[in-house]
């Protein structure tokens, strides 16, 4: 039977929802990776019917109605992806030298150009190009990320101020419509009873627990149930056709409950243009003025183009706080760049102005697509507005006021008018769900995507296949095609087929490949917005996008630069591989020596010993060797080559060339070589695929040792991995011990979690003293050796033992590999020394993957202390989840996400022992992950109706290592603050990140920094992302000027209120504000004077305002809450701050106490956790069951299930 993996996505969606128990049909679901075959009508009845046999006729409904909504949901994607077909064809227009990337710096001043010039219609649908995620955090100061606290410095600009006025609108327009409900009401004292006792479904203050003073964060259900309200293309198209004057009463058409879409863009429109029009509070809604007023006044939306500023001038004022408030300040040489990139579009906006533009009262509610497209081609020209009035939505999208349930609504017709909504993902409550859904459940859609036709394909199925290339694979090619190194050809090809995750690309700050600028203007653009706003942007990028002679020689350099680059590498590293035939790990770097400087019969020797000046070579092991790992013999062949005389290319191919032919192997020392790098990469592979467990590595190695002692030495060998721990119930025997972690199955019952301390026999202590292997031949004979079988006859004592040190990046000792042939019965079954070289190879990958692991699972311990903190200041995030990503399993896939844990509303993080495996192709509907994954590039998308902030957590080398997807339901977007707050995480998440992969791979040292650092690994991961925040805001107080400090202590002085007279809200808001000063600053005075607590001074703020001086600074700077000499009362401190609710320190509005606030908390929870070391998080290295543990806050429990 003919399947489509579409379908195959929208039933197993289905299947998968809990409140249906229906999981078992997810078994007859073989999802396909391929979009075809397309069925017809038939086919898809037939498919359909076969898996949906034995469901209920109310659960067939349900079905029905899925379907339906899938239908819609898919819609979209055909939209997203035209969008995304668009942008890639722009992409391949302004990349014109071909070289695969353009300049990211040129592509952020055009889109800042874009919506400077956009119309303030067109303005609320785009995301504002100066803030994250379209600038890095790098490029963003400290002070302005701790202590800006402007709300207009946002995503969406006058996001919160628009969502306030619109929720208090909405309120006293309800208020006023039930009193006069009830004054009609003949039943009055029943419906005052109903009013006072009854409480509207599902209440966002029960769900989120949001206080009053956390401000209106989602309208209400019963706001959410007023109706249907126009899509975001629907609001442009009614008022770009409506003669002024005319009124629109359609604009409750689609019910939304994402959340107030519009309020932004209807706020500017009131406050920027027609800002003089105040009065009642029908006149300050969310128009501000009658539809048509607001006609004229879009007239003047085009005037104001013409009066702006030149954009010679406005190119001046960019980096003006005072002109532009949402430009940043933090990369002045970034800024000054793309002023001068800009520069040259600027001055073709001298051209002329507009063509002919089509009026809305000439326009004609019928014309075609194309017309209207040929208005806003015209329209687009430099240094004049984007008018948002001339982008349309095609008419068979539209759907008449009629069509919506007015029993549902209870706002006047004049708030109608002035509530619509820009969200296309229209989904109701529950209880106006229903209803709605009775009524034309799937009304038939037209076949055209906003009046444009869909091929049937999906552009974005095979382009990363298309128009996607990977150098690495480009240079592999460029190899195979060269006869001169026909005996690399097949390392090379098990090199490449060994990468580890395939399909990712690397974050640069540079330069966007195709894939990175793609998606960064779909973040621009956003999903509401019509195609014909894609077009606008397209033509205008087209013209916009130019590079000087000069630029494109620079690309085509760094191209040509990157690809020798990359070519070096596989060619150095089949080399390194050739070399090491038996998989040791490393080379000597003498043998290497001695190769070298026979090359050109010794003539480039002095030049080759010139390289050494400029390596340092890892410290020489016992025996005086100096081993060469495969990135040190790189590096030290790179500077070999550099030192030659010649075309760096040319020399590059002429040594490796020679090292080629001078490393003569036989053909079963090339076989045996290809079989030992295949079971070694089984190691590293476990390690990435397997869910932050150490089980399949274990099982993977001893794989390794017992099929090469088979293949390679026919012999039967047993092996155990023993780990150092420290010895903290019998010190007496030494101050660490030796446990057995693993071992070979024969031997579980009697090695398994055994320990061995140093006043036993055994060899192992001395492997970890003098850091080499130790092989013992004939175990009988040695007199040291410890048998853990000591129920074996003594007779059968028969056989070798060899034990081998495990060392970190740092060549530290952390545990003893060892192998013995007890079980062999051969007479002699001494291991030969090809045999210990490759066991020494095993010891290494092992420690590799080893410490693979542990450094994933260190980033989900940082990720969960991320987490804690986050949901400590915001309340709008419904879930976070996050995912780590693995290699694919299948041959044809790139990569797949493991979900490791997700937190819910309550802050409750479930940590997934057997992590489930998402797969792109399962995910036709929610692909939102795997486009962060792909672009390394943050994502805001909704899917269901809810919202998704999708974030890449980066490897050093820019490609993402997993994603936390930020669920805020069916918010629009957070309020400034909790944006804000959500960027400061992400950095200090994103630097522990790099500070613990660059630890385990020994790219940096080791930084212990407070006292409580120098604990056990897993627990100081936890406390690396309090560190980071705790110094980042040490930094910026140093920064902060010393006046407003001073400030602070005279901000009591502004409080003046009579001594008997009733107090008004603005005196009391005053109050509150001098109480929380006068706190923030008491509790960090007792950080430092502790004994106050018992002192009378405390009471009086009088004596306590001398401790705030500059050495009160100086102290707050250098403080480490971790440190053995401080002694505070943490529960005296969080009294009083308890009180005090982030959202009432960001109202305040003072930098010094938002730092201060934020330092507070950070040094009470280092506290804390410092006093309960020993019971705080250590997130598990998950066994491979179906259980799962529950984590909530640093310094808390875990609970397991």
């Amino acid at each position: 039977m003919k399947s489509n993996p579409k379908i195959q996505n929208v039933l197993h969606e289905f299947f998968q929802n809990p409140d249906f128990k229906l999981g078992s049909h997810c078994k007859q679901l073989d999802i396909t990776d391929s979009t075809e075959p397309r069925l017809n009508k038939m086919e898809f009845t037939e498919y359909i019917s076969s898996h949906i046999k034995d469901l209920k006729s109310e659960m067939f409904e349900e079905l029905l109605k899925h379907l339906c909504h899938s239908a819609d949901e898919f819609r979209e994607v055909i939209k997203a992806d035209m969008r995304r077909q668009m942008f890639a064809e722009l992409f391949l227009h302004c990349d014109h030298g071909k070289v695969g990337f353009l300049d990211r710096q040129r592509t952020l001043a055009l889109l800042e150009l874009f919506y400077d010039h956009s119309s303030q219609m067109l303005r609320s649908l785009l995301r504002n190009p100066r803030q994250w995620p379209f600038i890095e955090f790098e490029e963003i100061n400290l002070t302005e990320l701790w202590g800006d606290m402007d709300n207009q410095k946002h995503i969406y600009e006058g996001f919160d101020k628009v969502l306030l006025e619109m929720n208090t609108l909405l309120s006293a327009n309800h208020a006023s419509k039930t009193q006069s409900k009830l004054l009609e009401s003949p039943d009055q004292p029943k419906l005052d009873e109903q009013r006072t006792s009854t409480p509207s479904p599902n209440p966002p203050e029960q769900q989120k627990g949001v206080t009053a003073e956390q401000g209106p964060q989602r309208i209400s259900t019963e706001e959410q149930q007023q109706g249907k309200k126009p899509t975001a293309e629907q609001e442009l198209y009614i008022e770009s056709v409506t003669e002024p004057g005319t009124h629109t009463e359609s604009t409750l058409e689609q019910g939304s409950s994402r959340g107030l879409l519009t309020e932004q863009e209807t706020h500017r429109e009131s406050t920027t243009e027609q800002g003089q029009h105040k009065g009642s509070i029908e006149g300050q809604g969310p128009r501000g003025v009658s539809v048509s007023e607001q006609g004229s006044s879009r007239e003047s939306v085009a005037e104001q183009g013409s009066r702006r500023e030149s954009i010679a001038e406005q190119d001046r004022h960019k980096g003006s706080v005072a002109e532009q408030g949402s430009r940043r300040m933090s990369a002045a040489e970034q800024g000054s760049l793309r002023e001068s990139i800009i520069e040259e579009p600027y001055q073709k906006s001298e051209q002329g102005p507009y063509g002919e533009i089509i009026s809305e009262e000439q326009e004609d509610i019928g014309s075609t697509s194309q017309s209207r497209k040929d208005s806003i081609l015209k329209s687009t020209k430099y240094g004049e507005p984007i008018p948002s009035e001339y982008i349309e939505v095609p008419l068979q999208e539209k759907r008449s006021w009629e069509q919506t349930y007015e029993e549902e609504i209870f706002l006047s017709s004049e708030l109608q008018e002035e509530v619509p909504t820009l969200s296309r993902k229209d989904h109701f409550p529950e209880t106006t769900k229903k209803e709605v859904q009775k009524d034309k459940p799937c009304e038939p859609k037209s076949q055209k995507i906003e009046g444009k036709s869909w091929s049937g394909e999906f552009f974005t199925c095979n382009w990363k296949m298309k128009y996607v290339t990977f150098e690495d694979e480009e240079q592999a090619n460029l190899i195979y095609g060269n006869s001169r190194f026909t005996d690399l050809h097949s390392i090379i090809r098990n090199i490449q087929s060994c990468k580890e995750v395939k399909g990712r690309t690397a974050f640069n700050g540079v330069s966007f490949n195709l894939l990175q600028f793609v998606q960064l203007l779909e973040t621009f653009v956003g999903e509401d917005a019509p195609l014909s706003v894609s077009e606008t942007l397209t033509s205008f990028f087209k013209e916009g996008y130019v590079e000087t002679e000069q630029e494109k020689m620079n690309a085509l350099e760094q191209f040509s630069q990157n690809a020798f680059q990359v070519r070096q590498r596989l060619l150095l590293e089949a080399i390194f591989q050739k070399w090491d035939s038996d998989g040791s790990g490393f080379l000597d770097l003498k043998e290497v020596d001695e190769l070298l400087y026979t090359y050109k019969e010794g003539m480039e020797k002095e030049s080759m010993k010139k390289a050494k000046l400029h390596i340092q070579f890892p410290k020489p092991h016992p025996g005086h060797e100096v081993r060469l790992s495969s990135k040190q013999f790189q590096n030290y062949i790179e500077l070999v080559v550099s030192e030659l005389r010649g075309n760096e290319d040319q020399v590059l191919e002429s040594v490796v060339e020679f090292l080629m032919n001078a490393l003569e192997r036989s053909h079963i020392e090339s076989l045996r070589n290809c079989a030992r790098r295949k079971w070694l990469h089984q190691i590293q592979c476990a390690a990435e695929t397997s869910g932050v467990s150490l089980e399949p590595v274990y099982s993977e190695t001893f794989k390794a040792l017992t099929q090469d002692a088979e293949a390679h030495g026919n012999k039967k060998i047993s092996a155990h991995i023993s780990l150092l721990e420290e010895n903290l119930l019998l010190p007496e025997k030494g101050n660490v011990l030796l446990r057995n972690v693993a071992c070979t199955l024969d031997d579980a019952q009697f090695v398994l979690n055994r320990v061995l301390y140093r006043d036993m026999k055994g060899i192992s202590f001395t492997v970890v003293d003098e850091g080499k292997p130790i092989h013992v031949p004939q175990v009988q004979y040695h007199g040291n050796i410890f048998f853990w079988n000591q129920s074996r006859n003594k007779n059968d004592y028969n056989g070798s033992f060899l034990a081998l040190p495990l060392q970190d990046a740092y060549m530290r000792i952390f545990g003893v590999l060892a192998v013995d042939t007890l079980r062999d019965p051969h007479e002699i079954n001494i291991f030969l020394p090809h045999e210990i070289r490759f066991y020494q190879g095993v010891a290494n990958v092992f420690s590799t993957a080893y410490h693979y692991v542990h450094s994933r699972e260190h980033i989900l311990h940082i990720v969960i202390t991320g987490i804690g903190w986050l949901y400590d200041v915001t309340s709008s995030i419904t879930s976070i989840t996050t995912y780590f990503v693995e290699p694919s399993p299948a041959q044809d896939s790139d990569y797949v996400l493991r979900n490791m844990m997700v937190t819910g509303q309550l802050g409750l993080t479930e940590i997934h022992k057997n992590p489930p495996t998402i797969h792109r192709k399962s995910c036709i509907f929610r692909d939102f992950l795997f486009k962060c994954t792909d672009s390394s590039e943050v994502v805001l998308a909704s899917a269901c109706g809810e919202t998704h902030i999708v974030v890449p957590l980066r490897e050093r080398t820019g490609e993402a290592l997993g994603v936390l997807d930020f669920n805020i339901g069916q918010n629009r977007m957070l309020l400034c603050q909790e944006y804000k707050d959500l960027q400061k995480m992400m950095k200090v998440v994103q630097v522990a990140c790099y500070e613990i992969l660059g630890e385990f791979s020994g790219e940096i040292k080791k930084k212990y920094i407070l006292e409580i650092e120098n604990v056990r690994e897993v627990q100081r991961a936890g406390i690396l992302f309090f560190r980071i925040m705790l110094l980042e805001l040490q930094e910026s107080i140093q920064l902060l000027n010393s006046m407003e400090f001073v400030s602070l202590l005279l901000y009591d002085h502004t409080l003046v209120t009579e001594p008997n007279s009733p107090q008004d809200s603005k005196s009391m808001e005053l109050e509150a504000n001098v109480k929380l000063v006068r706190d923030i600053l008491k509790a960090v005075i007792l950080f430092f004077h502790p004994e106050l607590e018992f002192s009378s001074d405390f009471g009086s703020w009088d004596k306590c305002k001398f401790y705030v001086n500059k050495y009160l600074v100086n102290n707050i700077c250098a403080f480490d809450p971790t440190a053995k000499h401080v002694e505070v009362n943490v529960q005296l401190i969080d009294e009083y701050i308890r009180d005090h609710s982030r959202t009432e320190v960001w109202k305040f509005g003072n930098v010094v106490i938002e730092h201060l606030y934020h330092w507070i908390h950070i040094c009470s929870a280092l506290t804390k956790i410092t006093k309960q070391l020993n019971s705080g998080i250590t997130p598990p290295l998950p066994s491979k069951t179906d259980n799962y543990m529950y984590a909530k806050m640093p310094g808390e429990g875990l609970q397991e299930k």
